[in-house]
């Protein structure tokens, strides 16, 4: 289990996050919902262990969140990660032979559903197949726990819906969670379990999809009462 008690985040004189409390379980899929700089990405920096709390503490499998929790957690990031000067298929040897748990049948299953082939250059793959990449590797992951960091920004829209759906398929509900931020909120609302919405650093709502949907809502109408 994952465990944010009493986090707050500053950076130099500014709160990315305040008095935050939340828990994640294996066996879910958790989307955090926000603006742009409400915390959602600082969240997700904390929990991989790139960040350390200001205060309070951030636990992964009851074990303080640093660098070395990465076995335990799988995290992408909206930023440019992998080499510009390697193919696609020496992105995918270099990163198997950095984790244990890189499953390489997986990579290659998330590759070819994702339609990017192992001798495209990175360096000339658009914003969205370099997106399709970095989720092909921390995809390809078997840690319990995988973070992915606006997975879908740069993906067409045309496609990004069945590309939303078709990825569950590669996450193992019985031993992982999936928690990832996104502004693609009906796209993802159905293979949501939970939404966390964020606003100043703040967590102002925390539900169940299905709640949701039993009070003949959407998550983007029970967005907008929460921050209305």
């Amino acid at each position: 289990m994952i465990t944010l008690d009493h986090v707050t985040k500053n950076y130099l004189n500014t709160s990315a996050l305040n008095q935050v409390n939340l828990e994640f379980k294996k066996g879910s899929i958790v989307g955090i919902v926000g603006e742009n700089g409400s915390g959602k990405s600082t969240t997700l920096k904390l929990i991989a262990g790139l960040l350390r709390p200001t205060k309070g503490k951030v636990l992964v499998d009851e074990k303080k969140a640093n660098r070395l929790i990465s076995r335990k957690v799988a995290y992408m990031s909206e930023l440019e990660s992998v080499y510009p000067f390697f193919t696609v298929g020496e992105a995918i040897n270099y990163f198997e032979s950095q984790f244990e748990d890189f499953n390489r049948e997986k990579a290659e299953e998330v590759l070819k559903f994702l339609q990017l082939s192992d001798d495209q250059k990175v360096k000339n793959l658009s914003k969205g197949n370099k997106g399709r990449l970095k989720m092909t590797i921390t995809l390809a992951r078997e840690a319990p726990y995988i973070l992915l960091d606006e997975p879908f920004a740069g993906l067409d829209p045309m496609v990004r819906n069945s590309i939303v759906k078709g990825l569950i398929r590669f996450i193992d509900l019985e031993k992982q969670a999936l928690i990832l931020t996104t502004h693609e909120i009906r796209e993802i609302e159905p293979v949501l379990d939970e939404v966390v919405a964020i606003q100043n650093g703040n967590i102002i709502g925390r539900e169940h999809v299905e709640s949701i949907r039993d009070n003949q809502k959407d998550v983007v109408t029970w967005m907008e009462e929460l921050y209305n």
